[in-house]
């Protein structure tokens, strides 16, 4: 594998786009990057389009037919929340090996208010037919919501504690231009908020939305034609989850999380202590407790202490989702991981304007799609 660094990136503000479909939310995305990196359309050489639930309408072409069909591969992937960072790993594995030297990646979704996600009778798996299928347990806001209870039955976590990761996230979204939702809310009001599945209220879940993300690839060699400082992509790794005894009884949202935390520090040659951003899917307020243990940010058992003492938020020892966080940017499942890349690019570049951590040097992205992938990005500048 060649050196692969990441020339350009785009985003648009996630929300509700009823006049626009899917491919041009994509289109709009991916022309943004390429502007970003100093190419036009006709100079990419491999398209890779991430999108889950329109990915049967071959999403990849139709933004091609939008911005120029130039006749160049493109690949259609979908897997479930890292659709759009399992897109940016396939382009970077085509880069790295040598395929192209200049591959665009983009995640796309057009969800609207679909409500819960989870849940169908019809699981090949037969899990939809048990009992806990049919008390709606395999739904995401209950298999997170166990996940917060079974880590309070562990380590004496509190519902206080897993409120403050969400009162922390939308304290960040003030100085987020691009965050769905914009607005911070008192410790209090998040806790007294309805409750959705505890201990997770409606203020600790993330919202549904449309949205897209794209990211230009390069050989590290030809983008450093573009710019003098180009981001390293010095890790991305994709895992599944294995099986294990648990997922009898419990989902476990943690074993993927760290195997691919482990496969991407050594591939980037780092530890978790040499982070100076994350980005991590927080879906709901627990999940992004746990995850904070996941990504070895502090000891396992210890993340509602460094949530109390402030380790993760801005200007703390590690900040996390300084974007908002999916909490308050919004979760269009697969435009999600290339939007968390962009967000750390921007703060390597020291261009993520009032939420801009100052210094940042190596950032890292992180997304799960429950039951089926973990996708691990580390970038450095």
């Amino acid at each position: 594998m060649r050196e692969v660094a990441i020339a350009g990136v785009g985003m648009m503000k996630y929300g509700r786009y009823p006049d626009k479909y899917v491919h041009e939310l994509g289109a709009e995305a991916v022309l943004e990057a390429c502007k970003d990196a100093g190419i036009s359309v006709k100079d990419a050489q491999l398209l890779v389009s991430g999108n889950l639930l329109q990915a049967r309408f071959m999403v990849g072409q139709r933004i091609l037919q939008q911005i120029g069909q130039t006749g160049i591969p493109v690949v259609n992937v979908a897997n479930a929340c890292a659709t759009g960072s399992t897109a940016v790993r396939e382009a970077y594995l085509a880069v790295g090996a040598g395929a192209c030297d200049i591959a665009v990646a983009v995640g796309s979704e057009q969800m609207g208010k679909m409500g819960l996600l989870g849940g169908r009778s019809d699981d090949p798996y037969g899990r939809g037919h048990t009992t806990e299928g049919h008390a709606g347990s395999n739904i995401m806001p209950t298999v997170f919501g166990q996940a917060g209870v079974e880590h309070m039955r562990k380590y004496g976590t509190t519902f206080e504690q897993f409120a403050k990761v969400a009162y922390k996230n939308h304290k960040h979204s003030v100085l987020n231009p691009l965050a769905q939702y914009q607005q911070e809310f008192p410790l209090e009001e998040i806790m007294n908020a309805r409750m959705i599945t505890w201990p997770n209220t409606l203020y600790m879940c993330c919202p549904t939305g449309d949205g897209a993300g794209a990211v230009v690839l390069m050989s590290a060699d030809k983008a450093r034609q573009h710019t003098s400082a180009p981001v390293i992509l010095a890790a991305s790794i994709l895992t599944s989850d294995p099986w294990t005894e648990r997922d009898l009884a419990l989902a476990d949202i943690s074993t993927l999380t760290r195997m691919a935390a482990q496969q991407a520090y050594k591939q980037a040659g780092i530890g978790p202590e040499d982070l100076d951003l994350v980005e991590l899917h927080d879906c709901f307020a627990t999940a992004e407790l746990l995850h904070y243990e996941n990504l070895g940010l502090c000891g396992d058992g210890e993340g509602g202490r460094a949530i109390d003492e402030g380790w993760f938020t801005y200007g703390g020892k590690t900040p996390v989702n300084v974007s908002g966080g999916l909490l308050s940017r919004g979760h269009p499942l697969g435009a999600t991981g290339a939007c968390g890349i962009a967000e750390v690019v921007w703060h390597l570049r020291g261009q993520a304007g009032k939420r801009q951590v100052e210094g940042a040097k190596v950032g890292l992205a992180h997304v799960i799609g429950m039951g089926s992938a973990c996708t691990i990005n580390i970038m450095k500048r």
